[in-house]
């Protein structure tokens, strides 16, 4: 674990035994990345990629097969690491009978907490979240938004200086979502280390320092934003007419998307492709190239592209 981090993954791995047969099913395999003070990291993958059972085995919750992680320097596995952690797992559930107040108090006396110090910070968080007006409601009558909000308000209750948030913004809407963005930023400028799960990659993209993206229970990348916004991050834009999807998904790898418009395809490759090769290429399939542009290629493209698909 070096200075500089405040969480380290090294060589995780995890199997589950599933249904009757009790098949295995690697869900996270050989891990290994560094989480450094003070950054916004993201874990982004399909359904099933492993995200949600790392995140759970850097809590603690469950135990790796193989490998290990550090939290400040303590294994996952003691209470020690969890000392200055918060957690939002992904699909929260709580005792419904509770208000939102009564929930903070209650995670809060878990922490040690009591007395004014968690009064105030029961009060503060509530209105961070925006839910200071419904914090005698029983979360039974909460919308799924609101439980969401709530959740996040529970993961803060200790004022932690790592917080793990699985898919925070789930069940919000757009302003509920840029609270969320706006809260993450907060957490950075007041010194925190957080690691976030997300679907949505524009919001992992707006915030995140750094992303790992995650494939079948394997570690694709880890990739720097700010330098591959400078650097590479370059997609190649190729406008072509005369050809069918399934011809240029047969002859090019590396393709990131295919859409159609007005009978031509506006196909995207990696930036550092050869275009003299590729348009020749394409003219011998008995194709036309009408046009070409060089773009930033955002996150969802080296998404796809890392996970091996297109779109179209």
């Amino acid at each position: 674990m070096t200075d500089s981090a405040v969480l380290s993954i090294s060589n995780l791995s995890k199997t589950f035994r599933v249904g009757f047969w009790r098949n295995k099913v690697e869900a996270v395999r050989d891990v290994s990345f560094e989480v450094r003070s003070g950054e916004i990291f993201g874990l982004v993958g399909p359904n099933g990629a492993g995200k949600t059972t790392t995140m759970k085995m850097i809590t603690g919750l469950i135990y790796p097969d193989a490998g290990g992680v550090e939290v400040f320097g303590h294994s996952s596995l003691t209470t020690e690491s969890r000392r200055k952690l918060g957690y939002l797992p992904e699909g929260p559930y709580f005792y419904e009978h509770l208000t939102a107040s009564e929930l903070l108090r209650y995670y809060g006396h878990l922490h040690g907490m009591s007395g004014a110090t968690l009064d105030g910070r029961v009060d503060e968080l509530l209105d961070r979240v925006g839910l200071t007006d419904a914090r005698d409601r029983q979360l039974r009558k909460f919308s799924k938004g609101m439980r969401q909000r709530a959740g996040i308000a529970q993961a803060l209750i200790n004022d932690p200086e790592l917080v793990i948030l699985d898919e925070p913004q789930s069940g919000l809407d757009p302003v509920g979502r840029k609270d969320v963005r706006d809260l993450i930023y907060e957490l950075r400028e007041q010194g925190k280390t957080v690691v976030f799960s997300s679907h949505i990659l524009v919001d992992v993209e707006a915030v995140c320092d750094r992303v790992a993206i995650l494939q079948a229970g394997e570690l694709v990348e880890v990739a720097d934003l700010e330098e591959w916004t400078k650097g590479g991050g370059q997609s190649l834009h190729i406008r072509v007419r005369g050809l069918e999807p399934r011809q240029i998904r047969g002859e090019f790898q590396g393709v990131t998307r295919i859409e159609s418009h007005s009978g031509e395809l506006d196909i995207a490759f990696p930036g550092d492709i050869d275009l003299a090769a590729t348009i020749s290429t394409v003219e011998a399939l008995g194709g036309k190239v009408t046009g070409v542009q060089r773009s930033h290629q955002g996150l969802e493209e080296q998404f796809l592209a890392d996970t091996g698909h297109t779109r179209q």
